[in-house]
């Protein structure tokens, strides 16, 4: 069962991969080029949106192979080692990194009448959801960390009963 859902899941993760890099290499440059032709005197906004927002999905898609590592490490029964926190570590860095992508973009979209309200108010949004995130995985970091720990002490348990007898 278990080696099921983590299929299942890398599934999910290389169609979300898929997925985001056609946003990426496609769609992010048009939406550039749109606001390019509508509104010519604001190609300032048409560069800082479209870099902020490859940057942003490049988050998401470091943490996604992150997430493909750690669940590299459950299929093996490896992960309660000290090698996971590396990628949770990564995953935690995405996820500040967005949120603050989140918070430079909408101090970008703000001023003036160009953007509305609402969509900045959807940009920040998401930074509070990304900081949430952030502070979700730390929650789970520290979880892994006593899971480390007890793992190493049954081992070390483990190998002195195993000297007795």
């Amino acid at each position: 069962m278990r080696h099921a859902t983590v299929l299942v899941l890398r599934g999910l993760i290389a169609l979300l991969l898929v997925g985001l890099v056609l946003v990426q290499v496609m769609i992010l440059p048009l939406l550039g080029v749109d606001i390019a032709e509508e509104h010519p005197d604001l190609t300032f906004l048409r560069w800082a949106v479209v870099v902020l927002g490859i940057l942003g999905v490049l988050t998401v898609e470091v943490a996604l192979v992150c997430i493909w590592r750690l669940l590299t490490m459950v299929d093996r029964d490896t992960v309660f080692s000290s090698a996971a926190f590396r990628y949770v570590d990564v995953v935690i860095g995405a996820a500040v990194a967005a949120t603050l992508l989140a918070v430079v973009l909408s101090f970008v979209l703000a001023p003036g009448e160009t953007v509305a309200p609402g969509l900045v108010l959807l940009v920040v949004t998401g930074g509070v959801g990304t900081a949430g995130i952030a502070l979700l995985v730390v929650v789970l970091r520290a979880l892994l960390v006593k899971a480390v720990a007890l793992d190493t002490t049954a081992t070390t348990l483990r190998a002195e009963l195993d000297e007795v007898i």
